[in-house]
């Protein structure tokens, strides 16, 4: 059966997104991200740090699709649903910042709702989707509820647990090969008691 996971988005108008956009700025990135561009999962995987680098890391390990199409895709502020190798360039990162997410107006929301509904389109029967990201807030799980259904889960361990446990939990099972439980995103608990701290010696700094 495939897995499609989708990856809440970086945010793409704070310090880090300065440092990578600064002209003067000299590391590999950022030269590339204005010259040929690099991979959008890459970019925001600088900007996020350890949360998105779970993200990124996970999807890439259990993701799998027929025809070797994409099986991970970032939500962007006002592109929807772009496969993670899919490459930006400066401009394009530029756009993303012009865009407040917290105000989800319809500059996010049609995209993605577009996006998601030519993904469904391709998807088989058998072929899940799951969100990488937050369940608390409507801004993301509403609209892809709309489209998926009881086909959209989301890690049942992310429950009560902070960005970089999250991070921490994905970037770990992702170096043991170990998948985490899934539940519909629709009518879960979307708010619960934080659970215990991860082991330090189980930690990784990242793949």
């Amino acid at each position: 059966m495939s897995r499609i996971f989708l990856l809440s988005p970086a945010r793409c108008d704070g310090r880090r997104a300065k440092i990578l956009l600064n002209e003067k700025a000299t590391f590999d990135l950022a030269v590339r991200l204005r010259t040929e561009g690099a991979p959008i999962g890459d970019v925001f995987a600088f900007l996020s740090g350890l949360y998105f680098r779970g993200k990124l890391a996970y999807g890439r390990t259990f993701g799998q699709r027929r025809d070797d199409a994409p099986a991970s895709f970032a939500i962007t502020t006002d592109r929807g649903l772009v496969p993670v190798e899919t490459p930006i360039t400066r401009a394009d990162l530029e756009r993303f910042a012009g865009v407040d997410l917290a105000t989800a107006d319809e500059r996010y929301r049609n995209p993605l709702r577009d996006s998601a509904q030519r993904l469904d389109r391709d998807l088989g029967n058998a072929e899940t989707v799951v969100l990488l990201g937050s369940i608390a807030t409507g801004k993301y799980a509403d609209i892809l509820i709309e489209i998926f259904g009881d086909r959209l889960l989301f890690p049942i361990d992310f429950v009560g647990r902070g960005d970089m446990s999250r991070g921490g939990l994905l970037l770990r099972s992702a170096r043991d090969g170990k998948e985490l439980a899934y539940a519909p995103v629709r009518g879960a608990i979307r708010r619960g008691k934080r659970p215990p701290k991860l082991d330090p010696r189980s930690r990784v700094r990242d793949l």
